[in-house]
């Protein structure tokens, strides 16, 4: 069926939370008004049950159905903003200068607690759904967090489906691929020394510039020369930082830091080794030293095959057709969730605009009616009722 009717006229008063979330962003696990509203919003729709505090500042609302079931669906959307300072010059933008809404959570979290009005209103279905509520999806690991915190198996919860908003696909379409679908992520940083002295003497000096200008160039061979060219893999160096502000002086340290990106985890453990070897060696030939700090972040964010089937036919349902989505580099750490249980996270169409994690990004609000029908349709197909 297409997007439901109770979602049209429900669209204004969810926009008006959309926006509401948008002008008061917080970050990672600091989202106590959010999470306060979003409880306080599951009580009044009628939750079963509403639990807060899950992986620290987390909310799941549970909903049980017009019939009894021993299946429960999890339904997942993503709270927190970003360091960013909005240019967008909206009615509503941030009203907290330096943290944006700049991904879509706002909508995220508006477009699931319109979901749960619905579902809490009718209860079409046997069994329960679970929606939830997570904090610091943008590096945090709140999904992590929710994860070892016992959700899961607290609510009972036997599949999760989540969502996001992608800018450039038209408003009203959706788009998923079974597997691997957003990357695994690394984050490094890299302290080289030398000897500093004076800009005119540099060969009573060892320069870790020069060293570390190097190792920007050669930690791209990971990629190119170390990993099967049909493989996917992203290294970025994003930050060159030398202890020196002076253009006579020579530092005694540069600090690299940026990020490594992967979509196999067999690929992962060749690229880390790799990286580790490049840097200790290209220190060393300059007359240098260097420390590697290196973090696995995110893993890999797959899609369980049977749960993709699954949301696309929803998606065709609200939408009329369902495209295969690109890889995605970027990570995701819905990825925690989907280790743990069976499931699939599929993209909505944002329309034409920014691009997400951008100043002047903004949440299509046309998308809300798209996003809420999908959850629903989701939990009632999952849970289809005699």
């Amino acid at each position: 069926m297409p997007i439901r009717n109770r979602f049209s006229e429900l669209h204004a008063e969810i926009t008006e939370w959309r926006r509401d979330f948008h002008a008061h962003p917080e970050l990672q696990f600091d989202v106590e008004r959010t999470a306060g509203i979003v409880a306080e919003k599951l009580r009044e729709f009628g939750c079963d049950e509403v639990v807060t505090g899950i992986g620290r500042t987390g909310v799941v609302g549970l909903i049980k159905g017009k019939q009894d079931g021993d299946r429960c669906v999890g339904l997942r959307a993503d709270m927190d903003a970003l360091p960013i300072l909005e240019t967008t010059g909206l009615p509503y933008a941030s009203t907290t200068p330096g943290k944006m809404h700049a991904c879509g959570h706002d909508g995220h979290t508006s477009m699931l607690l319109g979901a749960a009005k619905y579902l809490a209103e009718t209860r079409n279905f046997a069994g329960s759904v679970a929606v939830i509520f997570q904090p610091a999806e943008e590096g945090g690991g709140g999904g992590r967090e929710m994860v070892d915190d016992g959700m899961l198996d607290r609510f009972g919860i036997d599949e999760v489906y989540g969502l996001h908003n992608w800018p450039s696909i038209p408003v009203g379409t959706f788009g998923i691929r079974p597997g691997p679908f957003f990357a695994g992520t690394a984050e490094f940083t890299i302290t080289v020394k030398g000897v500093g002295g004076h800009a005119a003497k540099p060969h009573l000096s060892v320069d870790p510039t020069v060293a570390a200008a190097h190792l920007v160039t050669a930690l791209q061979t990971v990629a190119s020369r170390t990993v099967n060219p049909i493989e996917q893999v992203v290294v970025s160096v994003t930050s060159f930082v030398t202890a020196s502000t002076a253009f006579n002086v020579i530092p005694p340290s540069v600090e690299l830091r940026g990020t490594v990106r992967t979509l196999k985890d067999e690929v992962r453990d060749a690229v880390e080794q790799r990286f580790a070897e490049i840097v200790e060696h290209t220190a060393r030939v300059f007359g240098c030293t260097a420390e590697l700090d290196y973090r696995r972040n995110y893993p890999v964010m797959s899609n369980s095959e049977a749960e993709t089937v699954f949301a696309a036919e929803a998606a065709t349902r609200v939408a009329g057709d369902c495209t295969e989505a690109p890889l995605v580099m970027g990570g995701e750490d819905f990825a925690y969730m989907l280790n743990a249980r069976p499931g699939a996270y599929i993209l909505l169409g944002n329309g034409e605009g920014a691009d997400v994690h951008t100043p002047d990004y903004n949440f299509n609000d046309d998308a809300i009616p798209f996003g809420c029908s999908w959850f629903v349709e989701i939990a009632e197909s999952r849970l289809r009722a005699a």
